[in-house]
């Protein structure tokens, strides 16, 4: 059972979304699986309660919505903070796809947004609800494994929760980088062993954050079958989503 309160139909919500919001995601999952017909595996490996961290790798602008969507439990994840203040009918729709799937906004040109984006993610998780990281940072367009940033490290030395890896292998195929149409296909997801790290808190040296980063680069390698690359995915000047 999850820690989630239910609604009268059974459908868990995470705190600050509304039931409906909640039913479009659990819709978009048999939406994904009815279209794509993805090989997942290891889902029995997602805690059933309390706080935990999804760490996966990324390929495609939709990671976030198959894995939100999958999942038995729902996930947060990071969202450019322009999707939630667009005007117009077209701006509110997209703010409330966004909100269903349990965004959480960050502005990617602001250090500070970044920082104040990773509390935020801290207080989900205290709350005892999931969230989802990309440890690379940004989409790979060339298909290989770049190097983790320490994010990752930090926000499980500072929560102690668990670090759920996850290797998408295929989802590129759904909407390619830099491509606007999208597309049904098949893509496998495979869920790791959570990985535990001491509770360090937030305050806590380099080395062991650096470790714990590696630690979960090389669980997600391992799902993926990617080529690693020894170096920091660096981000397209403009037309990046993700």
């Amino acid at each position: 059972m999850t820690t989630e309160p239910e609604t009268p139909d059974g459908t868990a919500v995470v705190e600050g979304r509304t039931a409906g919001q909640e039913r479009i995601r659990r819709i978009g999952g048999r939406t994904i699986r009815l279209l794509c017909r993805p090989t997942v595996t290891g889902l029995e490996n997602v805690p059933e309660s309390g706080g935990f961290i999804v760490a996966s790798n990324h390929l495609s602008f939709l990671d976030s919505v198959l894995i939100q969507g999958i999942f038995p439990r729902a996930v947060s994840f990071f969202a450019k903070a322009e999707y939630f203040t667009q005007p117009g009918l077209r701006g509110r729709g997209m703010r409330f796809f966004f909100e269903s799937f349990g965004s959480v906004p960050v502005d990617r040109d602001k250090q500070s947004g970044a920082v104040e984006a990773l509390y935020g993610l801290t207080s989900i998780i205290n709350s005892g609800h999931g969230v989802g990281i990309y440890p690379e940072g940004t989409r790979s367009r060339d298909g290989r494994l770049y190097r983790g940033k320490n994010g990752v490290g930090w926000l499980a030395l500072a929560t102690g929760a668990p670090v759920v890896p996850v290797g998408l292998r295929g989802t590129e195929k759904l909407q390619p980088p830099d491509k606007n149409t999208m597309r049904p296909a098949k893509f496998e997801m495979h869920v790791g062993e959570p990985l535990q790290f001491e509770k360090l808190g937030e305050k806590h040296s380099m080395k062991p954050r650096k470790e714990a980063t590696s630690a979960v680069m090389d669980a997600i390698a391992a799902l993926s079958g990617q080529e690693r690359v020894d170096s920091y995915n660096a981000r397209p000047t403009k037309g990046d989503d993700g």
